[in-house]
């Protein structure tokens, strides 16, 4: 009997001896023919026809099967999503909510255009790109098309985590360095090399900076080293870089890379100082290394003004390799480097040939090509520009009424808030923050909390996503942070800056200091705990307090 039809019965299974509400599809698709459509022509089908089994036993047979450092999102109480369409994600209950989360379903879930190009490749050939075929050719144009003339040459992948770790592979190749500068709070993938230059992942665990690796300050001018009252945080911060290069010098090292998202998004949806990325890349260059941007989460038109955000800080800056991957498929496994002709030839000069299973195959280039097509055709671009100003605009009006909000900040479609305790401490509100996380999830809008201190509340949605959304999520937002400011008892009158301003408050020295043994993450507590058990728990005790 088909598995779509019956449930496992092994030995321990939760699910032991039910059966499955679940019919083929194509019955499904004849039963329901006569429905009335639902967003995008798509035929408005119940949420049960995606089931296999209960939200119970999902939950059990994913404790029993998947890795426990699997997490998912809300866990105190998951959600258990069986299809979406555009913007929305909808449970097995049918309840419609406003994902604002999701940067891989980039111009839209299950957005038709896509689905059939994957559909029609698919029914004529998927191979290996070890032999010719036009798909992956004209990606690669249509891609080189969108970047400064110099980055021409492409290499496909499979995700993001692939693509870094093939561009420090280029990067090391080119002149035989091997030390890397990243950022910190920086995250760059899941690979065993990416980890090694992932402060956000190798500082919550057993492991030890590589000697190899050197780490920049976060170039943040709200709430790092050199903030925004600083005359010129752009050189402050980057002769940071300088002096890493100059002590790796004198240690006898040399620099291979220096890797930093354009704008960092697990960091805390941070956005660099004007002219920090080109004095950066000066100094790098001048060390025989090259700039490797990664545009994993944030490009493809996310920024608004520009197709990728690293042109937000210039003409006068081209990165030497760019890395793609998470909205380049809308959800398909496809992820691609891109670089210059000299780096690419160094790399083949090694005589290691290059090859990617699956890389560049003719389907992944098929939807690839037809996101770009969507991307084009819906202006969605433009779009993230419109609505992104929108809803900043919003927003600012909510932090001039909340004293919670200490800095709204983002460019298009890619937004940070950073809640605080105190505006002029800018102390992290983390409990704050996953409350409203789950209180907004009641109001059926998706968000997540992120940053060193998990207090920033980061806005990715679809690139569909609508001012009626903006509206929608900045009301549920006011309503929440009304009711979480009044229980805790925060001023309002506490709040002097402008709506249009970001916080020019120079924190004093005392405060700092303060604020780095109060607030600063302990490395050698228990990791999991420290993200996950003990957020939940300031979570549970918040909601008790305010009995909502």
């Amino acid at each position: 009997m088909s598995p779509f039809n019956l449930r496992r019965t092994e030995e321990g299974d939760p699910t032991r001896g039910k059966r499955s509400q679940r019919l083929p599809l194509r019955q499904l698709e004849r039963k329901h023919a006569d429905r009335a459509l639902g967003p995008l022509g798509a035929p408005s089908l119940p949420a049960t026809m995606c089931e296999l089994y209960s939200k119970q036993d999902t939950l059990a047979l994913r404790r029993k099967h998947i890795g426990p450092s699997c997490k998912i999102f809300f866990a105190a109480d998951p959600l258990k999503i069986v299809r979406a369409q555009r913007q929305y994600l909808f449970d097995e209950k049918g309840e419609r909510y406003l994902d604002c989360i999701n940067n891989v379903a980039h111009v839209g879930h299950c957005h038709p255009e896509v689905v059939r190009a994957a559909l029609m490749q698919m029914e004529v050939l998927n191979t290996n790109s070890r032999f010719l075929h036009d798909n992956i050719v004209e990606y690669a144009k249509r891609l080189s098309a969108t970047l400064p003339e110099k980055l021409s040459v492409c290499y496909f992948t499979n995700s993001g985590s692939e693509a870094n770790d093939l561009a420090l592979r280029l990067a090391r190749q080119f002149r035989g360095h091997q030390d890397v500068i990243t950022l910190d709070h920086a995250y760059h993938g899941h690979l065993s090399s990416l980890i090694e230059i992932s402060p956000y992942k190798y500082g919550q665990g057993t492991d030890v900076k590589k000697e190899f690796v050197h780490v920049a300050p976060t170039p943040d001018t709200y709430r790092g080293k050199y903030r925004e009252d600083h005359a010129d945080p752009a050189s402050a911060y980057a002769d940071e870089v300088k002096k890493i290069i100059d002590e790796a010098h004198k240690s006898g090292r040399k620099i291979a890379a220096f890797i930093a998202e354009s704008m960092q998004s697990c960091g805390g949806q941070i956005i660099p100082p004007t002219g920090y990325f080109q004095k950066v890349a000066e100094y790098v260059h001048r060390a025989g290394g090259v700039f490797i941007a990664d545009e994993v989460q944030v490009g493809f038109g996310r920024v608004g003004k520009h197709f990728w955000s690293f042109q937000m800080h210039g003409e006068d800056f081209v990165p030497d390799i760019v890395t793609m991957g998470k909205p380049m498929g809308n959800g398909h496994p496809v992820a691609c480097v891109v670089t210059t002709q000299e780096i690419a030839e160094a790399f083949s000069s090694s005589g290691m040939e290059y090859f990617n299973t699956y890389g560049g195959n003719p389907v992944s280039s098929a939807v690839g090509l037809a996101v770009l097509d969507v991307i084009e055709n819906e202006d969605l671009q433009g779009n993230a520009m419109r609505v992104g100003s929108y809803l900043i605009k919003l927003l600012n009006k909510e932090k001039a009424k909340h004293p919670l909000i200490g800095d709204i900040r983002g460019i298009g479609l890619f937004i940070g808030i950073d809640l605080v305790k105190d505006h002029q401490r800018r102390t992290p509100a983390t409990a704050e923050a996953q409350h409203v996380i789950y209180k907004m999830k009641e109001k059926r809008v998706l968000l997540s909390a992120d940053g060193p201190h998990r207090n920033v509340l980061k806005i990715k949605p679809p690139m569909c996503f609508t001012e009626e959304d903006a509206r929608f999520l900045v009301d549920q937002l006011d309503g929440i942070l009304t009711v979480l400011e009044e229980a805790i008892g925060a001023k309002t009158e506490s709040v002097t800056v402008s709506e249009n301003t970001p916080c020019r408050t120079k924190m004093p020295k005392e405060a700092h200091l303060e604020l780095l043994s109060e607030e600063a993450p302990d490395q050698k507590a228990n990791p999991r705990q420290k993200r996950n058990e003990l957020y939940e728990d300031k979570h549970s005790l918040l909601s008790k307090r305010l009995k909502t």
